[in-house]
Parts: C-alpha cells; sequence; structure tokens
C-alpha cells in the first residue's frame, strides 16, 4: 500500500474511518517490506481495531463519571494488611459477574478505599465494554429531586439509571432517605434486578441497613432486591486517605 491520495484520504474521514486512515498511514514500508496486498491489509485492518477499541473503551470510562479515574484493580495497595482476598478481586476483574446480574457491596470503615474499589470496579467494566457509571448517593437523591419538577422527568431518570450494565452507588445510606427517596431506590433496583449489577459502597453493616432505610416495607423490599447472591467485602479499618498522603 503506497501512500494515498489526498481524496482518498477524504473519503475515508467522509466514512468515518479515521482509525483506518491512521493505522494505513502508520505502516511503515520497509517493516512491510515482501508482504503480499491481503497480509497486509490484515495488519492494517487489525491495526485499526486496536485502536477503535482503545477509543470505545476510553469514551466509556469517560462517561461513566469516576470519582476516581485512575482506579485500577490491578493497583490495589495493602490487600493482606486489610483482609481483602486476592483471588475474589480477580474474579471482580472478570466482570463474569455482570453477566450473572449478581450486585457487590464494599464496606468498611470510612477512608478504607470502598470508593476507589468502586471505581476501580466501574472502570474495569468499561474495559469490558460494559456502559457503567458512578454517583454519590446524594448526588443521586439531588437528580432525583431535580426530575421530579421535570415533563416525563421520573420516567427518563428511572430508564437512565436502569440502563448501565453497572451501576455503583457510593455513600450507599449515608443519610436515611425519606420515603419518596426510598419509593425511587425500589422501583429502580426493581427495573435493574436480572439485568445489571450495581456496587453499594458502605461504612454500614448489612444488619443497619434495614433501619436505615425505614424499617418497613420498603426496607424489606429494597434489602430482597440487594442481598440475595450479592458479592460482600470487607475493605477493613485501613485509613487508605493516611497511607496515600504518607507515600505521595
Amino acid at each position: 500500500m503506497s501512500a494515498i491520495d489526498i481524496e482518498t484520504k477524504r473519503k475515508l474521514r467522509e466514512m468515518g474511518a479515521q482509525p483506518l486512515l491512521e493505522a494505513i498511514e502508520a505502516q511503515h514500508e520497509d517493516h512491510v517490506l515482501g508482504m503480499s496486498f491481503h497480509e497486509r491489509l490484515q495488519l492494517v485492518v487489525d491495526h485499526a481495531h486496536e485502536s477503535f477499541n482503545h477509543s470505545k473503551v476510553d469514551g466509556l470510562i469517560r462517561r461513566a463519571g469516576l470519582r476516581y479515574p485512575s482506579a485500577d484493580l490491578r493497583r490495589v495497595d495493602l490487600i493482606g494488611e486489610r483482609g481483602l482476598n486476592r483471588a475474589v478481586l480477580a474474579q471482580l476483574a472478570t466482570c463474569s459477574f455482570i453477566d450473572r446480574q449478581q450486585n457487590v457491596v464494599f464496606q468498611g470503615f470510612t477512608g478504607s478505599g470502598k470508593s476507589y474499589l468502586g471505581c476501580a470496579l466501574a472502570k474495569q467494566a468499561c474495559t469490558h465494554r460494559y456502559r457503567a457509571h458512578y454517583i454519590r448517593m446524594p448526588d443521586l437523591e439531588e437528580v432525583w429531586a431535580l426530575a421530579k419538577d421535570r415533563p416525563q422527568g421520573q420516567t427518563k431518570f428511572l430508564k437512565k439509571y436502569a440502563a448501565f450494565s453497572l451501576l455503583v452507588i457510593d455513600e450507599w445510606l449515608l443519610d436515611h432517605p425519606d420515603e419518596a427517596m426510598r419509593s425511587m431506590l425500589l422501583e429502580l433496583l426493581e427495573r435493574r434486578y436480572d439485568t445489571g449489577s450495581t456496587v453499594f459502597c458502605t461504612q454500614y453493616a448489612k444488619k443497619d441497613w434495614h433501619q436505615r432505610l425505614g424499617s418497613g416495607v420498603h426496607a424489606d423490599a429494597i434489602m430482597d432486591r440487594i442481598v440475595h447472591s450479592a458479592i460482600w467485602i470487607d475493605t477493613g479499618t485501613h485509613n487508605m486517605r493516611e497511607h496515600a498522603a504518607a507515600h505521595q
């Protein structure tokens, strides 16, 4: 494939084939000397496809709204000291739990790295081409309050947050949700049940959830849609903010 002319480049861009164009231009004549047309074409397509995948994943990560965009399951500190199970983290990294519509709970003391782990898991889901989203529960409540004042706002809100393959709710039950919020959570989790996975990052143990959810029928129903077959991970008592500050 010799150098392509300006008009051909224009047509490739017009067709949205920028990765293919870049792959062609990156191919050095000395490296492909003696190769057949089909072999060179295969190299170009492989290069373009790899670039396309990277671009797709980067877009998913960018739109996920991660609190810690650099979070990485492969770079979790103090695994042994915190009592984390390396095998469980490795299994989560495969994202097979999403295919099984399992939920994940990261529960531990303030500063124990729950948010980082939630973001790392969402980022890993993006690399597997799943649509993921991170949001703090206070922000979720605020978005819900704004949605109620807009035409079809509640319907659009529920449709949006039910559609993510992986939804990370950080600071879960930090505040006691009121009755309207509990009704929304029940409807949202009902829509996500058997269709996606939800990650809950919380400082509260399971025994405290029912009371914080109002101790009524909503509490029963919400917990019923979360706890069965959920993967529970205790993030321990180490203050990872202090650890990070000490190693800067």
